[in-house]
């Protein structure tokens, strides 16, 4: 009889807890309105960045009639929309601009102790991918949701010095030196 007390003892003492594989951050909640003729009818639109901080950066959009669902809707998207980033040391491999519609980010690698260096939208999707020192500015549009897209863009072309010389056939001292 005590054995099936032990038993329950220990099923009871280990619940099952999903561990958070991605952090998300929200960029920005828009305030929508939109006049019918019985009058105003609001929704709300959220733009949410989630990463593991290893490399790997997603983002998503949503629209619902209350926030937490927006937002709930946002996180979905952007883990259907995974993108990975390819980082040296604590930097990336080279200069890029990102581009999308207006908007327009410049991304440089910096040295160690340097930091990250950047506006809101791009703080977040740069910080969510793992990437500690970096240099940017954002150019053209303030639109969070453009400048978003544009670092996104951006970091989703970078390549690093082996890849250039897979494709190109040669090896990376050739590329290099």
């Amino acid at each position: 009889m005590s054995q099936k007390n032990e038993k329950k003892q220990s099923k009871k003492e280990t619940p099952v807890v999903a561990e958070k594989i991605f952090e998300e951050r929200v960029v920005s909640i828009n305030h929508i309105t939109k006049v019918v003729k019985g009058g105003r009818r609001y929704r709300f639109s959220a733009v949410v960045v989630v990463g593991d901080k290893k490399g790997r950066v997603g983002l998503g959009t949503g629209k619902a009639l209350e926030v937490p669902d927006a937002i709930k809707k946002a996180v979905e998207d952007a883990k259907k929309n995974l993108i990975n980033v390819p980082i040296i040391d604590t930097t990336i491999p080279h200069e890029i601009t990102g581009i999308y519609g207006a908007g327009r980010v410049f991304l440089r690698p910096a040295p160690d102790g340097t930091g990250v260096i950047a506006g809101g939208p791009v703080r977040a999707v740069v910080e969510l991918a793992g990437i500690s020192n970096i240099v940017s500015k954002s150019l053209g549009s303030s639109t969070p949701i453009n400048i978003v897209r544009a670092t996104m863009k951006g970091l989703a072309t970078l390549r690093t010095v082996e890849q250039v010389a897979a494709i190109r056939g040669k090896k990376a001292e050739e590329i290099v030196g």
